[in-house]
């Protein structure tokens, strides 16, 4: 199944995407796809629908906004694929380099990306994302994260390399800007998609910046849960970043920035794509 979020900036409603240009709204019995109608049992009662008997609205209609409601965290996995870590001049870690990004970057994926100002070092990074789907606290193994995973969609996990690395402090401050978390289209569920050997990529106006496959992560997704678990507790609708592969702005020589007005997409097979214009603040 995949489930999405339609609709103009905190109008959006939720829905079902029943074929690649049909959806159908299914707020009337969930309201939204958010943390509170997760815990209650929102994807159970949306299974139990008959979708066929709903009136279809055509996607191209709508906007595409972020396919989860105001997470209530977003988690970041750094340095998780090998090639990235070689291109960054990093030691591959020994355990996952987790760190946090405010909830409030996340927007739709097909929003703008906003540079901040002054800004020469914005970068892109293409990221399979998790979204859980309900508590998890303490699992006693990787195995059983599954059961807690919603499911997967596109992250753009933009950066600003001047605060993320030149500047005194932790990584967030390089990761926060508005718009800087453009996700989409939609969630692919957990129950209809294997994440561990798929094809990711990223352009620049059509240049191929990043071109992977998750099977190059050093730390699998569900170990990613699973030790994320362990210090804190990931609440439904939570969001994490599992890491992005080589191909970064700052991994070329010399360094290949976004600085306004270029064309970024992001794509996963088996999920989609999404497209974000590059403007200045």
């Amino acid at each position: 199944m995949r489930i999405a979020r339609l609709g103009e900036f905190e109008k959006e409603r939720a829905a079902v995407i029943v074929s690649d240009s049909e959806a159908v709204f299914v707020d009337d019995v969930i309201g939204d796809w958010n943390r509170t109608a997760l815990e209650n049992g929102a994807l159970e009662r949306v299974r139990a629908l008959d979708l066929s008997s709903r009136p279809k609205v055509k996607i191209a209609d709508y906007r595409l906004g972020s396919p989860v409601a105001r997470p209530t965290k977003v988690i970041c996995v750094g340095l998780n694929y090998a090639q990235h870590a070689i291109e960054t001049g990093a030691t591959p870690p020994t355990e996952p380099v987790v760190f946090m990004k405010a909830p409030d970057t996340v927007i739709g994926g097909f929003d703008e990306i906003v540079v901040p100002p002054g800004s020469v070092k914005t970068d892109y990074e293409v990221e399979i994302c998790v979204v859980i789907g309900k508590a998890a606290l303490y699992l006693k193994s990787p195995a059983d994260a599954r059961d807690h995973i919603l499911g997967y969609t596109i992250s753009q996990d933009v950066s600003e390399r001047h605060w993320q690395v030149e500047r005194s402090g932790q990584w967030v401050k390089g990761k926060s800007f508005p718009s800087f978390n453009p996700m989409g289209p939609w969630i692919v569920t957990a129950d209809s998609y294997d994440p561990t050997d798929v094809h990711l990529w990223c352009t620049v106006d059509g240049e191929e910046r990043q071109n992977s496959r998750t099977s190059d992560m050093i730390f699998g997704i569900e170990h990613c849960v699973w030790y994320i678990s362990q210090f804190m507790e990931l609440k439904a609708g939570d969001v994490i970043n599992t890491g992005t592969p080589q191909g970064v702005g700052m991994g070329f020589k010399p360094e290949k920035y976004i600085l306004g007005g270029e064309i970024v997409e992001t794509g996963i097979e088996g999920i989609g794509t999404i497209r974000s214009k590059v403007v200045n603040y």
